[in-house]
């Protein structure tokens, strides 16, 4: 049968958030995840009983190859966590290889990256903050991988959380942009702006996750 996936959705949208925010991207979300953040908003798709379809890879790369047919030049990988899913480093080498698709990954932050550079993905990596209550998981090690060209995205749930966002970001000094994304509905994103300027946090970026303004906040395939 060949390589496998479990994949729990997927359908054309823009990016919500991470430098391509704005741009048409096609969505493949997996299931499964190692983690269980606090405020995790794709929670229906994380557990090892989360609804989804095992698809091949040639499964997969027709639904890439129909939406490039339809103008799209960016495919995100996000989940769950897409990075657990076996074999995914032949997915992102034959999305970007053969199709000519910009591979973005959204990963958590508790997965070494180091096995998955050479197959020249972009990675949206989560640093979770104390609010997700996954901290402890981080693989801090992965800091040292990023490029310019992918991201880092603190969530903040907190007051708390954005100073945290500031320790570990003048710790491990990633050489991406780094990103404060407000949990929706926890924390007001004009109370980050203050504390962006209290504490002089001009390498940060505040970006709010558009889907959740454009459609219903818990919407899904959007």
């Amino acid at each position: 049968m060949g390589n496998t996936y479990q994949l729990a959705e997927h359908f054309i949208s823009i990016n919500g958030e991470g430098q391509m925010a704005g741009a048409l991207a096609l969505f493949l979300r997996f299931a499964g995840c190692n983690l269980r953040c606090d405020w995790c908003d794709t929670a229906w798709a994380c557990g090892k009983d989360a609804p989804h379809e095992t698809v091949t890879l040639s499964r997969i790369m027709q639904i890439a190859e129909d939406a490039v047919r339809q103008g799209v030049r960016n495919v995100t990988l996000t989940g769950g966590e897409p990075l657990l899913q076996e074999n995914i480093g032949e997915l992102i080498k034959r999305l970007g290889g053969t199709l000519g698709l910009r591979v973005e990954i959204e990963t958590n932050g508790a997965v070494p990256l180091k096995p998955f550079l050479p197959c020249g993905a972009c990675f949206t990596m989560d640093y979770k903050l104390p609010s997700s209550r996954m901290e402890q998981h981080m693989c801090t090690e992965n800091f040292a991988l990023l490029h310019e060209f992918d991201t880092v995205k603190f969530v903040c749930g907190s007051r708390a959380d954005v100073f945290r966002a500031k320790e570990i970001a003048a710790q491990y000094k990633p050489r991406c942009p780094m990103y404060l994304s407000p949990v929706f509905g926890r924390i007001d994103p004009a109370e980050i702006v203050e504390i962006m300027k209290e504490q002089q946090m001009g390498d940060f970026r505040l970006q709010l996750q558009l889907h959740k303004f454009i459609w219903d906040p818990n919407a899904r395939g959007v």
